[in-house]
């Protein structure tokens, strides 16, 4: 089949990858969110999806929206038979819907209708969940509401961050893309409505959303700071000054400590929560590389009390 890819972050270029490798379709051009201020010089940036498809040679479109005539019209000459799409950034309008004669086929990063949004990995893992997966389905207007093709399911681990997890979901999800896009052409697939039960919504995850509160009980800190681990990145305060925070880990033989109360020792640092203390892993002060917490707290030398709040 003639493609027209859109997607944008690191995420979807497992997918634009195994479809420009794929013998069974063509990929006519792709289309991806304009360049973007980058870095402390703020030059403009290509998208990782319109950098690898600069390097294959494929066109590029960056429509500030998809609406636009300009982008509709180039849209329609380009007479795709599938839009395959992953995370591309913006809706897509009914007028582009319309113009493929499959539709636009979503890849999505959850087992819909579970997770519906635009921060699906973050929400199972904020969530505690033990399972979740990718999906394919034909898009519609609705937020994530469109008939499914496929699934693919994978196991959350105890450690995972939305970096690492959403790293494995691209390359598996990417697999599945190929394959119901394979299944489109050969006519052996069609969709199925998602079920009614089950709906939850992801919301883009805010900077003031990836804030700890160390009221908060040990398990749900760590969830949250595993959520939002890279992106946007946990934060607390310390000194009224914004820290960083990686990954937290449960200690042993800890001492009784009020929530955000630190207590350092030689090779770790101590956090108290609503419930048992946490150990910090690495933190990140304004300005500064990551650095490991007993490092941190020998440079800002810790008094008896300090909290982070």
């Amino acid at each position: 089949m003639r493609l027209v890819f859109a997607g944008t972050p690191e995420p979807a270029v497992p997918s634009l990858a195994a479809l420009l490798e794929s013998p069974r379709h063509e990929v006519v051009a792709v289309v991806t969110r304009p360049d973007a201020p980058s870095g402390r010089g703020r030059t403009l940036r290509r998208s990782p999806i319109g950098a690898l498809a600069d390097e294959a040679g494929v066109p590029v479109l960056t429509p500030h929206r998809p609406s636009d005539p300009a982008f509709l019209a180039a849209l329609r000459e380009l007479r795709p038979d599938c839009c395959p799409v992953v995370a591309y950034g913006a809706l897509v309008p009914r007028a582009a819907l319309d113009v493929p004669v499959h539709g636009w086929v979503n890849l999505h990063f959850s087992l819909l209708p579970a997770w519906r949004g635009a921060a699906p990995v973050q929400a199972a893992l904020r969530h505690g969940d033990d399972l979740t997966g990718a999906t394919t389905f034909l898009l519609e207007e609705g937020l994530d509401t469109g008939p499914v093709f496929g699934v693919v399911t994978e196991a959350v681990r105890a450690d995972d961050t939305a970096g690492a997890l959403l790293h494995r979901l691209a390359e598996y999800g990417a697999a599945l893309l190929a394959a119901t896009l394979d299944g489109i052409a050969d006519g052996s697939i069609s969709p199925r409505p998602q079920p009614a039960e089950g709906v939850s919504h992801a919301p883009k995850v805010t900077v003031a959303g990836a804030r700890v509160e160390w009221t908060a009980l040990p398990v749900a800190i760590d969830r949250l700071v595993r959520s939002v681990t890279p992106e946007p990145g946990a934060w607390t305060t310390f000194r009224d000054e914004r820290l960083g925070l990686g990954p937290v880990q449960q200690a042993a033989d800890a001492p009784e400590l009020k929530p955000g109360e630190l207590h350092a020792e030689k090779r770790r640092v101590l956090v108290g929560t609503g419930g048992a203390p946490l150990l910090l892993g690495e933190v990140r002060p304004v300005g500064k590389r990551a650095m490991p917490a007993p490092d941190w707290a020998r440079g800002v030398r810790i008094e008896p009390g300090e909290l982070l709040r």
